[in-house]
């Protein structure tokens, strides 16, 4: 006689339970797989990757030179912009694009790095983790109703219990938003106090995005004595003004990369002396310490090929008497202070762009006697010339010099001895080597017709003149 169970719902024989103990587990095992197959599905890499039916979705971007291409945004940097298409991912040069095409490439770095940033990767990867949990718990469920109503309890309070865990643990996992950091719009009146002093030799306007500093680039102190490498330029004035005068930001922005000064900016200012000479980077447009290869004056400058004086080295000669003003603005907007802070505090360590964050909550500069002296990397945002490639890249807008002649070679083992004023539109410069001196004597009428006489140490004399 066969066996008989006993339960609430009737007698059923020990084959038939087994039998529906089997349905029920084959049931269970189909609805586990699944969603285990949608759960493979929904952590799998949310894109990122060209298929083939992105080809009709590929962005199309423009070059300068007119020659168009398409591909899909992947990342960028400051110097290159990466696309994806069917052959794969590639890179195109940023100075290379249109106007509109760059700024749409920062636009979208700038946005991805603003969301790398709110996300927090962890909580993320949970919150996916128990949602992929709750569409198991769904669909177990459901596939549970479709089996006989008497073998449901057990398995539907299992798929309930995974359903309300599901639920539970994906509350609260969305990230904080993160803080931003708001700089101040810089007041025109504390530009005021650091420019002010050397007024009426130089000129400042402003509106409401820069403040303008004109200077004829020929600073009051003497300049050239103490350079040992001299590529025979000498200073002349330069027109620093109108639309060429040198711009200040008035609303400084951080930079989500700092534009570092060791492999770029080697063509152009950095920043502007508050007296009105250029800043230059610490190193020259070969890549070397300018100062350590004896360039510069005992003041830190020297002539470009323009013969246009500049600094690479800090004017730490304009920190005044306090010592507590600045002694230059950065072209991204930010002060350059000298070895004390603006409270008159010694001053703090500095980070990798030469500078910090101190009581006012507002990032600045240092300069120091000691590489990268003035700017290690610019802390602050900078629109870069297209036409210009890196290193030798340059910040815009900035303002230009203008030669008179065409620039002259290096003068082997000439030294500057001396450089003097001769009436008001001229200069003489004293040069040696060995034991015998040559001299540059130079001046300008108001027409901007210059003359150079040049007096070589074996004193042969050749005049030339000059119409810029």
């Amino acid at each position: 006689m066969p066996l008989k169970l006993s339960n609430s719902g009737g007698e059923e024989s020990l084959d038939t339970q087994i039998c529906h103990m089997k349905n029920i587990f084959f049931s269970f095992s189909i609805a586990f797989i699944f969603s285990m197959i949608l759960l493979m599905k929904g952590m799998a890499h949310p894109g990122g990757h060209y298929s083939e039916s992105d080809k009709s979705y590929l962005n199309t971007w423009s070059l300068q030179n007119g020659e168009t291409f398409k591909g899909n945004f992947s990342r960028a940097d400051e110097q290159n912009l990466y696309l994806e298409n069917e052959s794969g991912v590639f890179s195109v040069p940023m100075r290379s694009l249109t106007e509109q095409d760059r700024n749409l490439a920062l636009f979208k770095m700038a946005r991805l790095e603003k969301l790398n940033q709110s996300l927090s990767i962890e909580p993320e990867q949970k919150a996916g983790f128990h949602q992929n949990w709750l569409l198991v718990g769904m669909v177990s469920l459901i596939m549970l109703l479709l089996l006989a109503p008497q073998k449901r309890k057990v398995l539907f309070l299992f798929g309930g219990l995974v359903f309300v865990y599901a639920c539970s643990k994906a509350v609260g996992s969305t990230p904080s938003a993160p803080s931003i950091t708001v700089i101040p719009k810089t007041r025109t009146t504390f530009l005021d106090s650091a420019f002010n002093d050397f007024k009426p030799a130089i000129s400042t306007r402003s509106d409401n995005q820069y403040y303008y500093v004109a200077s004829s680039g020929i600073p009051a102190h003497d300049k050239m004595i103490g350079i040992t490498s001299w590529q025979q330029q000498v200073p002349i004035p330069q027109a620093y003004e109108g639309s060429n005068s040198w711009s200040i930001p008035l609303q400084p922005e951080y930079a989500t990369v700092p534009l570092s000064t060791k492999t770029n900016l080697m063509k152009g200012a950095v920043a502007i002396a508050v007296n009105g000479i250029p800043i230059f980077n610490a190193l020259n447009n070969r890549g070397e310490d300018s100062y350590i290869i004896g360039e510069l004056d005992k003041w830190g400058g020297h002539c470009g090929r323009a013969d246009d004086y500049h600094y690479h080295a800090a004017p730490m000669h304009l920190s005044g008497s306090n010592n507590t003003l600045p002694i230059a603005f950065g072209l991204d907007g930010f002060a350059v202070y000298g070895l004390k802070e603006p409270d008159g505090s010694v001053m703090a360590t500095l980070d990798t762009c030469h500078g910090h964050v101190l009581n006012n909550g507002v990032y600045h500069y240092h300069g120091t006697t000691n590489y990268p002296y003035v700017i290690g990397a610019m802390r602050g945002k900078v629109n870069l010339d297209p036409a210009t490639p890196a290193p030798e890249n340059q910040i815009l807008p900035q303002a230009f010099a203008k030669p008179a002649r065409p620039a002259l070679t290096p003068l082997k083992d000439a030294v500057i001895t001396d450089f003097k004023a001769v009436g008001s539109n001229g200069f003489s410069l004293t040069y040696k080597i060995g034991v015998k001196n040559g001299y540059v004597n130079y001046s300008w009428d108001g027409n901007n017709r210059f003359t150079y006489t040049l007096i070589d140490t074996a004193g042969r004399s050749t005049t030339n003149s000059y119409q810029r």
